[in-house]
């Protein structure tokens, strides 16, 4: 009973489902509701809650985390039910005009990129081959089914080096990052599954390569939304899919922008450390986002579950000055984004790195090293 009333406020994800679906059989100013609630409710929330810097024991067992994990299982179908019963209820529903659908699809566009790829992400790190297929499934609804071959097989072992197209540049500004990292994302996850099946003496179009169960349940879902809604139903679903992919990229932006890994020499960098990533401990975004802002952690021990991944002080990680709701939005500005973090950065790199004065060769274009 204890652990199920911990890990209750990591179910607030549940409370976005009532908002969206009075969205939709309300419409007019009440499809501003999601974003207004992810968005601004939350940083408020956060502003008010403070940080979280307790840490549970790294070493409890996954027994005592069920309830922790039941919130990740139940979403893809609470997530399936609300997208496609809406893309249902919207082509047949004569009261709404188009602005007002594209809102209702915007709004849940924003669920399934900041709830659904969130928790497939902690879905698709680990070992149950059910929690894998969940992560599946819900990054198959947003068509964004690589983004599990490239976080795993890319991103997590050059996170912080030109080698990966997910770490932001130092003065990148999001809209230059965001169409590089759509095409360059798809394309090294393609090249790291085909390079998993050379070293198996098998071609890249074998059956054992994901990207064909990619495929086909993307297909699956684009005909679902076919059948029951026709050309509009598929067109709401990519409306959906496209916002979704806009906020993990954006969250993607603020996780690493301008952190480096020291560069040793033949083409090898340090290992990975907690200084690497931008931590936040805010508490109300970290229950929305179950500790994505703990990332720190997450990349210094990537089989961490979500409840006990540690928090770490400014000694060790740097620490973002509001959470990933407000960073995010702050993101799309570039000029205030550059006020505000590239100071940041360079105390970053006088605090961690102060033997390296030139940082030019760490900031490379925005193109990977080849491989």
């Amino acid at each position: 009973m204890a652990r199920m009333i911990q890990a209750l406020p990591f179910w607030l994800s549940l409370l976005l489902v009532p908002v969206a679906i009075y969205a939709a059989t309300h419409g007019g100013w009440a499809v501003l509701l999601m974003p207004v609630v992810t968005w601004y409710l939350f940083s408020i929330i956060d502003s008010f809650a403070g940080l979280n810097e307790a840490n549970e024991d790294p070493l409890t067992p996954d027994d005592q985390l069920f309830w922790y994990r039941a919130i990740t299982l139940v979403w893809f179908p609470v997530q399936f039910l609300v997208t496609f019963g809406l893309i249902w209820f919207v082509t047949r529903d004569a009261g709404l005009n188009g602005w007002e659908k594209f809102g209702i699809f915007f709004g849940v566009g924003i669920l399934s990129g900041t709830v659904g790829i969130n928790y497939s992400h902690e879905l698709m790190h680990q070992r149950s081959r059910l929690e894998r297929w969940m992560a599946d499934l819900l990054l198959a609804m947003v068509f964004y089914s690589h983004f599990r071959s490239e976080h795993l097989l890319v991103h997590h072992r050059y996170v912080a080096t030109p080698r990966d197209p997910v770490s932001a540049r130092y003065n990148e500004g999001f809209h230059r990052y965001y169409p590089r990292v759509l095409w360059q994302c798809f394309r090294s996850a393609f090249r790291a599954e085909a390079a998993m099946q050379a070293r198996r003496d098998r071609p890249w179009w074998d059956a054992s390569n994901p990207f064909w169960r990619y495929w086909a349940l993307q297909l699956g879902f684009a005909c679902l939304a076919l059948l029951l809604g026709g050309l509009e139903g598929l067109m709401w679903l990519l409306v959906q899919a496209g916002v979704a992919i806009w906020q993990l990229e954006l969250v993607n932006y603020v996780e690493h922008y301008g952190l480096t890994r020291k560069h040793l020499g033949d083409g090898k960098y340090e290992r990975v450390l907690p200084r690497h990533s931008w931590n936040a401990a805010q508490r109300a975004s970290n229950w929305l986002l179950i500790n994505l802002q703990r990332h720190s952690d997450h990349h210094y021990k990537p089989d961490r579950r979500y409840p006990l991944l540690q928090t770490y002080s400014q000694d060790d990680a740097p620490q973002l000055p509001a959470g990933y709701p407000v960073m995010t939005m702050v993101a799309m500005i570039p000029p205030l984004w550059r006020r505000i973090m590239n100071p940041r950065v360079r105390a970053w790199r006088r605090k961690f790195y102060p033997e390296i004065d030139d940082w030019s060769g760490y900031n490379t274009a925005a193109t990977p090293m080849p491989r």
